[in-house]
């Protein structure tokens, strides 16, 4: 089974980090930062924050794990962190030099119901999960 963890940035602005993805004959969607456990990682953890690492130049603080999905074959692991610091630009993740995966722009979203209405965030099920924890005020809780 694929391993997966991904990751909820907070941030002190009481933002989310998402990344919007732009790719053509495809509308623009939004991902949650994160990849795949590599065999190096010593634990998901550890995979979580090499991710941060490489996707937005940042350190984060684990806080908790939201959310769990799993699928024929795959799992996905949601954790919330906080991030203070980050630097879209000094990025090192091997998917940003295939010019053939289109764009990746990084984008502060705000911690409400409505922020999370107006973008398209895959996979669906997390945005509902967020969206409800947005609405019951536990990602403002959370930072």
């Amino acid at each position: 089974m694929q391993h997966r963890v991904r990751v909820i940035l907070l941030t002190p602005n009481n933002t989310m980090l998402l990344i919007k993805r732009i790719r053509p004959g495809i509308d623009p969607y939004w991902v949650i930062v994160g990849g795949k456990i590599k065999p190096t990682d010593a634990s998901p953890e550890e995979a979580l924050l090499r991710e941060v690492r490489e996707e937005i130049a940042g350190e984060a603080q684990i806080a908790s794990l939201l959310h769990t999905i799993e699928t024929d074959g795959e799992r996905q692991d949601f954790s919330l962190a906080t991030i203070d610091k980050w630097n879209f630009e000094d990025r090192t993740g091997p998917e940003f030099s295939q010019e053939d995966r289109g764009e990746y722009l990084l984008e502060e979203i705000p911690l409400t119901t409505e922020a999370l209405d107006a973008i398209n965030l895959l996979p669906k099920e997390i945005a509902t999960v967020l969206h409800e924890a947005a609405g019951h005020g536990e990602l403002l809780a959370a930072r």
